[in-house]
């Protein structure tokens, strides 16, 4: 078997069939697995997986056991030559898998390779790619120093920014969202360490490749939609977890030093200047029209009674996929995307095409009765039924 897809799942039931969906397709052409393991969820996301996915494998773990021990649980029981780290709340691409594995056999001394991540609303997620915190490093990325500079390259070794989003290369980190590793290697490494805090497994695994001397990947021939949601939220508890996960991080790797400390505590007293004066978040603004790209004239029908407002349909059977004088000037509109018209590659690439120009992006899962999606990686996702 060629390839292992692990996605460990806490609460998340519509993303997970999302999800596992893509991967699916993904998988169509690859001899390949899908490994879900859940962790005591309290929704429905094991009643989901066995009514609609009964030949995936599921581990039902008894209580929450985190991140690390979890993907390892999954990969332990793996048959692939790879495995892939992949989170619940991702949309990957009918060619993601095949791309990335054809990358991966043409390296020599492959460690990890990661790929090119957008939020639900087309954004690029800088973490795809990343540096080594080091203490200056992680200092940099609290206080936002590689924004304010993004010229001055000893700033920018946070998010890597020596490679752009659109080229391919060597980097150091990796974000766990997606890792694309080789089984021997990740059993090798010991998996993902359990002690690990939050924040921190991904950059330790990834650290811990490189130093068996192994290289470490961003490839950005594909791209993977990682919705994320409120566990990225910059508040003050993100600010702790940060801290706790650069420690982690630090001890295990570095010699104990003041100066880690310093750059901590600066960091997030800046962090909590800049709240100060930043006031409260803006309203969310709802929207005042729709755009439906479907074939199908029952549902149709049934989001025109259920939304009430200004929508409009686009037939695929005899229209492209485009935007047209349909977007209403100056409003707010959201695209409803039917996936069993438009391919999961064809969704990504238009939600890329089209972001930043006020519109919001939902997908319809093949046979479901709900749209899915997030309209910035700050929030957790919404849903719309379609009954």
């Amino acid at each position: 078997m060629q390839l292992s897809v692990i996605i460990l799942n806490y609460n998340v039931r519509y993303f997970l069939e999302l999800c596992v969906l893509s991967v699916q397709s993904a998988l169509e052409h690859i001899d390949g697995e899908i490994i879900v393991v859940d962790n005591n969820s309290q929704d429905d996301s094991v009643e989901m997986m066995k009514q609609r996915f009964p030949n995936v494998k599921l581990i039902e773990n008894k209580d929450n056991s985190g991140f690390p021990k979890g993907n390892n649980t999954g990969v332990a029981i793996a048959q692939g030559e790879y495995v892939c780290i992949l989170n619940p709340d991702t949309v990957v691409a009918e060619d993601t898998f095949t791309k990335v594995l054809d990358f991966a056999e043409r390296q020599k001394n492959l460690g990890i390779v990661g790929v090119k991540l957008i939020d639900g609303a087309g954004n690029f997620l800088p973490e795809s790619k990343r540096g080594v915190p080091t203490p200056f490093v992680a200092f940099t990325k609290m206080t936002g120093l590689y924004k304010l500079f993004p010229k001055v390259q000893g700033l920018g070794k946070y998010y890597a920014q020596q490679l752009s989003e659109n080229e391919t290369g060597k980097v150091d980190i990796l974000v766990g969202a997606f890792m694309l590793i080789k089984r021997d290697l990740y059993q090798e490494l010991g998996g993902f360490d359990e002690n690990c805090f939050m924040y921190s497994d991904d950059i330790d695994l990834s650290y811990r490749a490189l130093l068996k001397g192994k290289s470490n990947y961003y490839y950005h021939e594909t791209t993977v939609i990682h919705y994320k949601g409120e566990s990225t939220v910059k508040d003050s508890v993100y600010m702790k977890r940060f801290q706790e996960a650069m420690q982690f991080f630090y001890k295990k790797h570095f010699k104990v030093s003041l100066f880690f400390s310093f750059f901590m505590k600066t960091g997030i007293l800046f962090f909590s200047f800049v709240k100060m004066f930043q006031g409260q978040a803006k309203e969310k603004k709802a929207a005042q029209s729709y755009i439906l790209y479907s074939s199908n004239d029952e549902l149709i029908n049934k989001m025109a009674l259920k939304l009430q407002k200004k929508i409009f349909f686009h037939d695929l059977k005899t229209e492209k996929m485009v935007i047209s004088s349909k977007i209403l000037s100056g409003t707010k509109t959201e695209m409803l995307l039917d996936s069993h018209y438009i391919s999961f590659k064809e969704i990504i690439s238009f939600i890329k095409l089209f972001k930043n120009r006020e519109l919001t992006f939902k997908v319809l899962p093949k046979n479901t009765s709900f749209f899915i999606g997030s309209d910035n990686s700050n929030e957790r996702g919404a849903i719309i039924k379609t009954e």
